[in-house]
């Protein structure tokens, strides 16, 4: 999941502590970091982008990756639509701003929904970097209703909206809201300018 990289759009918290402009010079490279690590034969990497129709023709993101569009609502609509909407098959979503993410975590949540419904990567915040269902049946009303967002809650209530699910939980990692999550990720040596 991406959002058009414009300047007070995307990245908004980490924003106003660094700026604008270079959280989205930061965002749009983050980005295109992952694309190339998680570009893999074992899955199709698809971009849900927002807004919709600037994302869907924007100049921003690799023209040879498939769109589709995230719609409108909270993250767990959007997420929600996403997994619906895709063809039945495991499919997992995760978002741009994970510096430490490569294909082997993606492989991990894949294979952990080899014996699970679904597939959570935890974040240090109490929320997750990575969903994942393996959609042999179509997710249930309930997915991500009720979930505090943006809060150290968004996991267990998210796992919360999935009853009688099995649920698997792979790496934890961390992503980037903050500039103290800036700092972090370069001190670990996952992005440079």
């Amino acid at each position: 999941m991406v959002k058009e990289p414009r300047p007070g759009r995307v990245k908004t918290r980490l924003g106003r502590e660094i700026g604008h402009v270079p959280a989205v010079w930061w965002f749009r490279h983050q980005v295109a970091r992952v694309l190339r690590r998680l570009d893999d034969p074992r899955w199709q990497l698809v971009l849900a982008v927002s807004p919709d129709h600037a994302g869907l023709h924007s100049r921003a993101w690799p023209a040879h990756l498939p769109r589709i569009a995230q719609g409108g609502g909270d993250l767990g609509a959007r997420m929600a639509r996403i997994l619906r909407g895709l063809p039945p098959g495991p499919a997992c979503i995760i978002g741009g701003d994970i510096p430490g993410v490569r294909a082997v975590h993606i492989a991990r949540a894949f294979a952990a929904l080899g014996c699970n419904d679904a597939v959570f990567g935890p974040a240090g915040d109490g929320g997750f970097w990575l969903v994942g269902m393996k959609r042999t049946t179509p997710p249930p009303a309930t997915l991500f209703r009720s979930v505090r967002w943006s809060s150290e809650h968004a996991l267990s209530d998210s796992m919360g909206s999935l009853p009688r699910a099995r649920i698997a939980l792979v790496d934890t990692l961390h992503d980037v809201d903050t500039s103290a999550d800036l700092a972090m990720t370069r001190a670990q040596g996952h992005f440079r300018q």
